[in-house]
């Protein structure tokens, strides 16, 4: 399959006849014959449907106009940007704080020295305001935690983390244990999310038919404000590890327990328009991300979290 062939074709579609797609393609119509029955060969199906008044698409063809149109839009951005020599353009991208905190720093440092004349916008916020950013268009990628199948948006498994209790040191008649079980998180006031933001799903679903440890009266949606009243020693909270990035002295500041229960990991996925729709440095960027997520992971310097990219 050539693209002159998606050429061809997808002309003889939006035109409606042969004739007249011959004229603008500048080709011998019994050539444009050969060509698109070669393509219909190579596929094994009927393509168009042919008449006296010229030729329509099938069901197939259809299906096979969409993602030839696709594939040409694609193969002039690419050739566009080898012309270009650099990517150029604006990528907006979306983390939640935790995630911030880790990969933020290290994506905006590949991006520019990989394409130093793509303009990076960074927005942090909890999940759920990043997804309803996404679902408006007013992100090209994010890296969420709660992903809408419904949703169209391109999703690929990034990174699973492990979650903690933690809290403020000092003032306890007993330290933590190294790891602890939900079911034993008792009576101890949490300081969590609201309802519609990642974290707080997660553990809803880990805790489903279970009573949720006993909350504190307010639900804060800020991580600075939630673990500065955690180190304040108004309550406990459950997050990963990165949650602590931003701390210098959190070894001495916090305790830190492992949540033992094993449906209680948090995955990072990162999601995307659909590949239509996005940039050829938007595209670009998007690998960087993953890229930047795997070498933390792998370098350690993601605490708590594994890869969980499925590679094609």
């Amino acid at each position: 399959m050539e693209l002159r062939q998606l050429r061809y074709f997808v002309r003889v579609v939006q035109l409606g006849t042969m004739s007249r797609a011959a004229i603008e393609l500048d080709v011998v119509q019994s050539a444009l014959s050969q060509q698109i029955a070669r393509l219909e060969g190579e596929l094994a199906t009927r393509l168009l449907q042919r008449s006296s008044k010229g030729v329509t698409p099938t069901e197939a063809g259809l299906a096979f106009f969409r993602e030839a149109q696709l594939a040409l839009r694609h193969a002039d951005e690419a050739a566009r940007a080898a012309q270009q020599s650099r990517l150029s353009g604006s990528v907006s991208v979306g983390l939640a704080p935790t995630t911030a905190s880790v990969l933020g720093l290290p994506l905006m440092q590949a991006v520019r020295e990989r394409y130093p004349d793509v303009r990076l916008h960074m927005v942090e916020s909890l999940s759920g305001h990043l997804s309803s950013m996404l679902n408006a268009r007013q992100l090209d990628l994010a890296v969420l935690f709660d992903t809408d199948p419904g949703r169209r948006w391109s999703v690929t498994p990034l990174v699973e983390e492990k979650l903690f209790l933690i809290r403020a040191r000092g003032g306890h008649a007993r330290p933590l244990p190294r790891r602890i079980r939900l079911a034993d998180v008792g009576d101890l006031p949490l300081i969590l999310p609201s309802g519609p933001h990642g974290l707080r799903s997660t553990l809803d679903a880990a805790l489903s038919g279970r009573r949720l440890p006993r909350l504190l009266p307010i639900e804060l949606d800020s991580l600075a404000m939630l673990m500065d009243a955690v180190r304040a020693g108004m309550g406990c909270t459950i997050q990963p590890r990165a949650a602590l990035a931003r701390f210098a002295d959190a070894a001495e500041a916090f305790e830190v327990s492992e949540i033992a229960d094993a449906k209680v990991r948090r995955l990072n996925s990162l999601c995307s328009l659909s590949d239509d729709e996005l940039s050829p440095a938007a595209l670009a960027v998007r690998v960087t991300l993953t890229e930047c997520a795997r070498g933390l992971v792998e370098a350690g310097g993601w605490e708590g979290a594994r890869w969980s990219h499925h590679e094609p």
